[in-house]
């Protein structure tokens, strides 16, 4: 990722540790859909990690990209697959789609970044100009910061609730959950992958 070195770790410390907490989840999951899920979140919060690296420190092309897309076009498809009833909520399956795709989209708007004679500051490799195209870029960051907004308003009856239950001596979540199937945690995490992507987008 070009941009500002900082912001890039910062990014990749973000996502990958969504994308760590998600593999924790999935391995306290029974086989299900929700398993499926955490596997879907983290596969895009440990490629997002990957994808942030600035590019002074990994220039992933020309392998990267391709390989990027191929990946993520992939999760998109086997988003959208029928899946028997209960198998996931259809506006979630629609959202991981989106996510999928926009992963697609970065990987490809850095395989044709266009070559330029001028120098950028930060991460970018000089003599390269950022791919993408505006308009997509734009309904894309509309899309994630109303995810973000959205996430984070679902998320603070939640956070209220893990605080009473902390002062009454229960902890938040269903009688007997584990920390990895909490479920303020795993919005948690689903706020933090979207304020990553929206942060990728924004530096496209």
């Amino acid at each position: 990722m070009h941009g500002p070195p900082l912001i890039g770790w910062l990014l990749v410390a973000l996502c990958a540790a969504t994308g760590g907490y998600c593999l924790l989840q999935m391995r306290g999951e029974p086989p299900g859909p929700g398993r499926r899920i955490a596997g879907a979140e983290a596969l895009m919060g440990w490629g997002m990690a990957v994808m942030a690296v600035p590019s002074a420190v990994l220039d992933p092309r020309p392998w990267g990209p391709p390989a990027f897309a191929a990946v993520f076009a992939v999760a998109a498809v086997r988003a959208l697959l029928p899946v028997p009833r209960g198998m996931g909520l259809p506006g979630h399956r629609l959202h991981h789609t989106v996510g999928a795709l926009a992963m697609v989209y970065m990987a490809l708007a850095m395989m044709v970044g266009t070559t330029g004679g001028h120098h950028h500051t930060g991460g970018m490799t000089p003599g390269r100009m950022a791919g993408g195209v505006p308009l997509l870029t734009g309904v894309l960051l509309v899309y994630f910061a109303v995810y973000v907004v959205r996430s984070g308003l679902r998320l603070v009856p939640m956070t209220d609730g893990a605080v009473d239950g902390a002062v009454d001596g229960v902890g938040a979540g269903p009688p007997g959950a584990g920390w990895s199937r909490r479920p303020e945690l795993r919005h948690a995490c689903r706020l933090s992958m979207g304020i990553g992507m929206f942060a990728m987008l924004l530096a496209l």
